[in-house]
């Protein structure tokens, strides 16, 4: 499950409407719009999704017996809708659903998005299939071990003087502050996944920070602070260089082309910081390993 994307200009209109709850005002959407013309029209995450699907159920069937398990994929925002794709499986006969969320880390906010489509499609359906909603994955150790990875091969990149006076920036999605209640996992987790990542890679505590990035265009507070401020402030410290490896993300689309790839660099150009990016797991069969082992995992624990 995944929060969804248009997937080109022509989606967009829809898109904004489902997720806002009501037609977005004409100036907002041409800003969207404009961001898509800047990452060439289209979002590659239905893509990318769909093929990360499909190398979870080859993966699923090679460590199981084939047809143990039937791996469908759905979006909040976006067809295919999550509570279609759940209709589908009970009418496939499924006897239980372990819903996968896309994003490593847990808010109880997003939580209920995900979860509401799924209990309306039991309630639709006169069901009550049990569901196991695996979250909060950001641990994993071969997902901390891929994202390490990862940040090695992009650190490589530079310099051996260049990368000498380099910081990582680990980044996630913002979110309104008022959502965000006391006691919730998100920022906590944000920061263990980034310590466990920079441990696994060998980084030191200085040498990286966290930064929030894709804050809505609303008036409330946001979580922060923005990436985009911490790169002048990174400047204004002697940095020369930073990496951004955006660990609260998994796949490529708007948020890491456009915020990061351009919205991002152009700021770091600007204060004549060298900018890299680590890439995505995106559909690498590596991570749809590690999304094997989080089901994995998840059944040991309940005894399977």
């Amino acid at each position: 499950m995944a929060h969804g994307a248009a997937e080109s200009i022509e989606e967009l209109p829809g898109y904004y409407t489902h997720v806002r709850g009501s037609p977005p005002p004409p100036t907002l959407l041409e800003e969207l719009t404009e961001r898509y013309r800047a990452i060439g029209g289209r979002s590659p995450l239905r893509a990318l999704t769909s093929s990360l699907a499909g190398r979870l159920q080859h993966e699923l069937d090679r460590r199981h017996e084939p047809g143990t398990y039937s791996v469908h994929f759905g979006f909040r925002h976006t067809p295919p809708y999550i509570g279609e794709e759940v209709g589908s499986l009970l009418k496939d006969g499924a006897n239980e659903l372990l819903a996968v969320v896309l994003a490593p880390h847990r808010s109880g906010f997003v939580d209920q998005g995900y979860r509401r489509p799924i209990d309306a499609a039991l309630q639709s359906a006169g069901r009550s299939t049990p569901v196991r909603i695996l979250a909060g994955w950001y641990l994993e150790p071969s997902f901390v071990a891929l994202e390490a990875d990862l940040l090695r091969e992009t650190i490589a990149r530079l310099s051996p003087g260049v990368s000498a006076g380099s910081r990582v920036l680990f980044t996630a999605h913002s979110l309104p502050v008022s959502r965000v209640a006391e006691g919730d996992p998100y920022r906590e987790q944000l920061r263990e996944g980034a310590r466990a990542i920079a441990d696994s890679a060998g980084l030191p505590s200085d040498r990286y920070a966290l930064a929030w990035q894709s804050a809505g265009r609303t008036n409330d507070r946001w979580l922060g602070p923005d990436l985009r401020d911490v790169l002048k402030e990174e400047r204004a410290r002697g940095t020369v260089a930073v990496v951004v490896c955006p660990h609260g993300f998994v796949c490529d689309h708007l948020e890491v082309l456009f915020d990061i790839d351009i919205e991002a660099r152009q700021v770091a150009d600007s204060l004549g910081l060298r900018f890299e990016r680590t890439a995505m797991p995106n559909d690498l069969p590596r991570f749809a390993e590690v999304l094997a082992d989080v089901v994995d995992r998840s059944e040991r624990a309940h005894g399977r």
